[in-house]
């Protein structure tokens, strides 16, 4: 492992380049092959100044994204935690697929200067294995990336060959987990966010270490606060300790497991119900996309919605949710839309959502 800053190399693409090589690529960045390369050389340069500093930005899902100001050696232990997890070896293939404006892209190229990868670069897309036609050590993507992987066979065959994946980003449902079970190599879901620098904890989704629970970090310790949510102490890549928004489940072995949001609790007749419970149990009849939110009701306080895209046959789905969810839980209006609105990385933005059924329930209640 190379922690200091000053001494990285990076290998990219199987040519590894010193220091004085990553500031001639800088230098050229304006003809770089692609624009995602571009934006690598750009991060590049950020990473190499002689300032401590990077800034990033949050995914914006549960609000309006934001910009933090983090330490460059907090992120480069957070690397380390992942690179000696996975027993990462300079040299190792390490897909960089993820956007390089977010936590999870920057995550991976910082990966690859302190463990000595040899990092592979695809613009992020929906098919970032479309053209790999080689085996990978490791990769990072998010369950859209990987779902759309196993339905092309090609794809599917270059996925179960990544030694090591990692999946973050947003939620893995049912379905999308039963089939990552099936596949021969090492797949993990993480669990983190921008705050902890990438993930502070894994959860093996297939073989015979399969689990519904987190294992955090050895240096990272877990409490609940009086709401139930999760609080995190890692001081390798995070000052202070953090209060998280995320209502969860810590069992005597230090594992835990996350129920849902406390922003995305909703108070609906004296009842609270968690919006990615009702989400997990619907995945199973719903095939296109869709949120659960709420609006204000005056009965209620807030009533249940069904945000979903097109369906062909909406009355057998509506059907279905009636026989698998409690009537407190069942949504009292459903609204459908052209597309759920996602932030840049993919998770729903439950923030737009609201906004939108809220305004379609304002033109109802006029007309």
């Amino acid at each position: 492992m190379n922690l200091k800053r000053e001494e990285q190399q990076l290998t990219l693409e199987g040519k590894t380049y010193s220091i004085q090589a990553i500031c001639q690529l800088i230098a050229t960045a304006s003809e770089a092959p692609s624009p995602f390369v571009q934006e690598l050389y750009l991060f590049l340069e950020d990473w190499f100044n002689p300032s401590p500093y990077i800034t990033v930005q949050t995914s914006g899902s549960t609000g309006t994204p934001k910009q933090l100001t983090v330490l460059k050696k907090q992120m480069i232990q957070s690397a380390r935690l992942t690179c000696d997890f996975l027993h990462l070896k300079p040299g190792d293939a390490a897909l960089l697929c993820m956007p390089l404006q977010y936590i999870a892209g920057k995550m991976m190229v910082v990966r690859a200067l302190v463990a000595g990868l040899n990092l592979i670069v695809r613009t992020p897309s929906g098919h970032p294995l479309a053209d790999i036609h080689f085996p990978l050590k490791f990769a990072a993507m998010v369950p859209l990336q990987v779902y759309n992987s196993l339905q092309i066979l090609e794809e599917k065959e270059c996925l179960s060959q990544i030694e090591l994946l990692i999946i973050g980003g947003g939620a893995i449902d049912a379905a999308l987990e039963r089939e990552i079970s099936q596949l021969p190599n090492i797949v993990y879901s993480t669990y983190g966010m921008t705050e902890t620098l990438s993930h502070i904890a894994l959860r093996r989704l297939n073989g015979i270490e399969a689990s519904s629970h987190y294992q955090p970090f050895s240096s990272v310790k877990l409490s609940l606060s009086p709401d139930n949510t999760l609080v995190i102490d890692a001081p390798l890549v995070c000052n202070k300790q953090l209060a998280t928004n995320d209502v969860a489940e810590i069992f005597g072995d230090g594992t835990f497991t996350i129920v849902g949001r406390k922003d995305n609790i909703i108070n609906t007749g004296g009842i609270k119900v968690q919006a990615e419970e009702v989400e997990k149990t619907l995945r199973s009849v719903i095939s296109v996309a869709f949120a659960i939110t709420s609006v204000p009701d005056r009965r209620l306080g807030e009533a249940i919605v069904l945000l979903m895209e097109n369906v062909p046959d909406l009355e057998t789905i509506k059907e279905q949710i009636d026989h698998l969810l409690p009537k407190y839980q069942r949504p009292k209006h459903l609204y459908m839309v052209d597309c759920v609105p996602l932030t840049g990385s993919g998770k729903i933005d439950r923030a737009a959502c609201r906004l939108l059924v809220q305004k379609q329930n304002n033109k109802d209640s006029l007309s």
